[in-house]
């Protein structure tokens, strides 16, 4: 057992060292726009995570995910602004001088971001987790709108419809995937712990689990308010990676989109949430060449706007009806899993 654990431990550390090669690699041969592409899966990755928490480890059906990232991406943003670009965007009003005056880290302004996210997460669990199935979606998505609204309307605070423009790009590959590493671990020991299993307990019978004993409605509460920092931290990451934000950018449809990655990945497995990120992102991207006119074994064919989507929904329902539970199920990546799967092949 110990041995076992030993080379987890070392398989492990060799694979984040191989990670970070990659990284220098990508910064130093790939182009801006594969760069890009590799910062969304990662973002992507984290906030699929982080919703699997609530949804797929405790069954929370939690709509209000894109309202974590707007109070996580303007707590940060705001944080990072220079003075001298607060002054060139807010023209509709004056800034709130103790806002103006802000000013934090990088590392501090993403943290900070999750956490102001996670205490509007608690603020909201508290009389909604009382709720449960389809009402608790509903309360949730009525909560994301909110915020969206708010941003939409807190002139000095938001700058209102215009955003924030100019944000900072700090957000690289090594701050990204170094925050995705980071979710990963820390949602990992959670689910694989004590409390894991009593989330776990939760979601597959709720009466049961409170008949054993388990304050069910405690652990509901910290696991929404655990998934809501980390969604901040998603939206504080994506704000400084696009470098501009507005309300309309966190419409309910971008938790739908998360919510696709979740349940392509598998709903209830972390390393099948990173996994469907990867293919979400990746399918989104490459379906693009579906909109420019083609030339097919002598036949012009032209290009349709809308249709990557089209082709892109196209697969999902095919998921859904030949691959229910998602790519990975409720099945993880493990080092013993694989090192297993590799004695029975030689055993055959």
């Amino acid at each position: 057992m110990m041995a076992s654990k030993l080379r987890n431990q070392i398989l492990t550390l060799l694979a984040i060292a191989a990670l970070g090669v990659f990284l220098w690699w990508a910064n130093t041969n790939l182009d801006g726009y594969k760069i890009q592409i590799l910062n969304l899966i990662a973002i992507n990755a984290i906030l699929a995570v982080s919703l699997n928490l609530i949804y797929g480890f405790t069954g929370m059906f939690s709509l209000g995910h894109a309202g974590f990232m707007c109070v996580g991406a303007y707590v940060s943003s705001l944080l990072i602004l220079p003075q001298l670009q607060k002054d060139a965007i807010f023209i509709l009003e004056p800034m709130a001088r103790p806002i103006y005056a802000a000013h934090a880290p990088f590392i501090v302004a993403v943290l900070l971001g999750g956490l102001v996210a996670s205490l509007f997460g608690l603020f909201i669990a508290l009389p909604v987790l009382r709720l449960g199935g389809d009402y608790l979606g509903i309360a949730t998505l009525g909560f994301g709108e909110i915020i969206r609204v708010f941003a939409n309307n807190l002139v000095p605070i938001t700058n209102g419809a215009l955003g924030l423009k100019g944000i900072p790009a700090y957000a690289n590959l090594w701050w990204n995937y170094g925050f995705m590493v980071f979710t990963f671990y820390f949602i990992w020991r959670i689910v694989n712990s004590n409390f894991g299993n009593a989330l776990k307990a939760i979601r597959d019978d709720e009466v049961a689990a409170r008949a054993m004993g388990i304050n069910t409605y405690k652990y509901r509460v910290i696991s929404f308010t655990v998934g809501a920092f980390f969604a901040g931290i998603g939206g504080a990451l994506l704000a400084s990676l696009l470098t501009t934000i507005d309300p309309k950018m966190f419409l309910f449809v971008m938790t739908f989109q998360v919510l696709m990655i979740v349940v392509t990945g598998g709903l209830g497995s972390i390393t099948g949430s990173i996994l469907g990120s990867f293919i979400i992102v990746a399918l989104l991207e490459w379906l693009r060449f579906v909109e420019n006119p083609m030339n097919i074994l002598g036949f012009e064919i032209p290009g349709v706007p809308g249709m990557r989507m089209v082709i892109f929904s196209l697969s999902l329902v095919l998921i859904i009806i030949f691959r229910r539970e998602g790519v990975m199920g409720m099945r993880e990546f493990t080092w013993d899993g694989l090192f297993s799967r590799f004695s029975k092949r030689g055993e055959a």
